[in-house]
């Protein structure tokens, strides 16, 4: 069982930056895959970002790419997510993501068995 707790989020203008964090309970965090995905208001929850348990290999929407990053510290049982120049249209509630799958750093939520409440970011213009 693997309990997952996202802070970081907040307002902030377009252009900036946020730095999100997902802290794990447990200790086989560090066998899990982890992914970021977000909900916009009126849209449907969609994929971010992902990293393999071992941070040897990660992935990105095409809409973040570049602009994103995700890393993990196993030893601090913590994901992150680097958001730069942000805009607009990445408001949404972001959610971090546990898949058991330690390979695995796909876009698909049903590989991901353990989700966390939330955090809000809202960019303004």
């Amino acid at each position: 069982q693997v309990q997952l707790v996202e802070s970081g989020g907040g307002l902030v203008q377009a252009g900036g930056s946020l730095r999100l964090s997902c802290a794990a309970s447990g200790r086989t965090f560090s066998t899990y895959a982890m992914g970021w995905f977000r909900q916009g208001p009126g849209k449907e929850r969609e994929f971010v970002a992902a990293i393999t348990s071992s941070g040897g290999s990660t992935s990105y929407a095409d809409s973040v790419k570049g602009r994103f990053t995700i890393s993990r510290d196993n030893a601090k049982n913590t994901v992150y997510l680097q958001m730069n120049s942000l805009k607009v249209e990445d408001t949404a509630v972001y959610y971090c993501a546990g898949s058991p799958n330690r390979y695995y750093s796909g876009s698909s939520p049903t590989a991901y068995n353990y989700w966390g409440q939330g955090t809000q970011v809202t960019v303004s213009s």
